[in-house]
C-alpha cells in the first residue's frame, strides 16, 4: 500500500524527472543506452532469423507471442504489437518489486523489441531465405485478390513487396529457417544470441522485459541463479505451443530453454568475474595509494612474516574488475615495484564493493579535501 501512494505522489514524479534529466548529462546514460540497443538488436536477429521461421516455441515472451499471433492469423506486424503488449503488465512489475532503474531500462528495451524485428523484417525479409520467385500469374492474381493458395505440399503461397509470388522451398517448421536445413542449428543460434543479449542487459541492471523480468524477480527474492530462473518460466511457455506444434518440437523447445539459461548463467558469471589480488612488496604504500584514489577501490593490509626469512610485511588484499586488474598489472610495471602476487577469480561479491564508484570518488574528495585543510592548519 505504502508502494502505491508513493508512486502516486507528485513529489515521486517530480524528483525521479530531475533525476532523470541529470543522467541526461552523463555519459553513462549514453553509454548504456547504447550497449541495451546493441544487444537487442542481437535479440531481435535471433527473434526474426531464427525463432520465427522455425516455428521453435523457445520459453520467452516471444516465444508466446508466437503461439498467440499463429493462433490468431497475425503476421510480423501483429507479432509485434503482442510483444509490446504482454511486456506491459510485466513492465509494471518491473517497476515495483525491482526498482526504478531497472523498470525504466527495461521499458527502453521492450519497447524496441518489437520495431527491431520489424526493422529486419524491411531490411531482409526471412521468406528471402526460405522461398524463392516465381512466374505464376493465376496464382498471383487470387492472392492480390486476397484468396489463400496453397502449393503442392500444402505451403502457401506469398506476395512479397515487390508484388512477386513466392513459393515455399524449405519446410520452415521441420528443416529449420535460415540454417543448414537442420532445426538444431536454428536452435542453436538463437540460443546463444538471445543468451548473449540476456546476460548484457542482465550486467547493466536491464533486461529484455517478458519472462527476464519474472527471472529478475525469482533471483531477487528467491535467490536463484538468474539461468535457472530463466528456465523454469520458460518451461511452462513451451508447453503452449503444444496449441501449434507437435510434441517433437515442443520438446526441442525444452532442450532449448534449459540450454537458454545454462548459457546465460555462464555469459553472466563471465561478465561479473572479479580478480581477488594478493600483492606482498616493500612499496605497500605506493600500490594503496593507487587502488584506493586512482581505481577508486577499497583494499585490506594484512601484517604478516616471511616464513623464510622471518621478515615482518604488510599484504595488501583488494578485489577488483578485470579492466582494474590489467591497469594494476601497467602500474606495478611500470614504476618497477618488486611484488609478490597472487590472483584468483571471484564471481560473486556482496557488500559496499558494489556501491556505485562515484560515491566513492566523493569520498575521497571529501578526504583530500580535509587533508588539504589539515595541511593549511599545520602551517599557519
Amino acid at each position: 500500500m505504502e508502494t502505491m501512494k508513493q508512486y502516486l505522489s507528485k513529489a515521486y514524479w517530480r524528483e525521479l524527472g530531475v533525476s532523470f534529466l541529470h543522467s541526461l548529462k552523463t555519459v553513462k546514460f549514453w553509454r548504456e543506452l547504447l550497449l541495451m540497443t546493441a544487444g537487442m538488436m542481437l535479440g531481435a536477429i535471433a527473434v526474426y532469423y531464427f525463432l520465427m521461421p522455425s516455428n521453435l516455441i523457445i520459453g520467452t515472451i516471444s516465444g508466446l507471442s508466437i503461439v498467440i499471433n499463429t493462433v490468431l492469423g497475425g503476421d510480423a506486424d501483429t507479432f509485434s504489437y503482442w510483444v509490446m503488449g504482454i511486456n506491459a503488465f510485466l513492465l509494471v512489475m518491473a517497476f515495483i518489486l525491482i526498482g526504478n532503474e531497472f523498470g525504466a531500462k527495461t521499458v527502453y528495451t521492450a519497447m524496441i523489441l518489437g520495431p527491431l524485428t520489424q526493422l529486419c523484417d524491411r531490411i531482409y525479409p526471412y521468406t528471402n531465405l526460405t522461398h524463392k520467385v516465381i512466374e505464376a500469374p493465376e496464382v498471383l492474381s487470387q492472392l492480390q485478390a486476397g484468396q489463400t493458395v496453397l502449393d503442392a505440399n500444402g505451403n502457401p503461397y506469398l506476395l512479397n513487396r515487390a508484388g512477386e509470388v513466392m513459393m515455399q522451398v524449405r519446410d520452415s517448421v521441420m528443416s529449420g529457417g535460415i540454417g543448414m536445413g537442420d532445426v538444431w542449428f536454428d536452435l542453436v543460434c538463437f540460443v546463444f544470441l538471445l543468451s548473449a543479449c540476456q546476460a548484457f542487459e542482465f550486467r547493466i541492471n536491464a533486461s529484455t522485459g517478458g519472462l527476464d523480468i519474472l527471472a529478475k524477480i525469482i533471483n531477487k527474492y528467491l535467490h536463484f541463479d538468474i539461468g535457472m530462473s530463466v528456465s523454469i518460466g520458460g518451461a511452462l511457455i513451451c508447453c503452449s505451443a503444444f496449441l501449434i506444434n507437435d510434441f517433437r518440437m515442443v520438446v526441442i523447445g525444452l532442450i532449448g530453454t534449459w540450454i537458454n539459461g545454462l548459457v546465460i548463467d555462464y555469459f553472466t558469471m563471465s561478465m561479473n568475474k572479479k580478480k581477488r589480488v594478493c600483492i606482498i612488496t616493500p612499496e605497500y604504500e605506493k600500490i594503496r595509494k593507487y587502488v584506493i584514489e586512482e581505481l577508486v577501490r577499497g583494499c585490506t593490509l594484512y601484517h604478516v612474516k616471511g616464513g623464510y626469512t622471518g621478515d615482518d610485511q604488510y599484504e595488501i588484499q583488494t578485489l577488483l574488475t578485470m579492466d582494474e586488474f590489467a591497469a594494476l598489472m601497467k602500474y606495478i610495471n611500470e614504476n618497477n615495484i618488486h611484488a609478490f602476487m597472487t590472483a584468483g577469480n571471484c564471481s560473486e561479491v556482496y557488500g559496499t564493493w558494489l556501491v556505485h564508484k562515484p560515491k566513492y570518488e566523493e569520498i575521497i574528495d571529501h578526504m583530500r579535501e580535509r587533508k588539504k585543510n589539515k595541511s593549511r592548519t599545520l602551517d599557519k
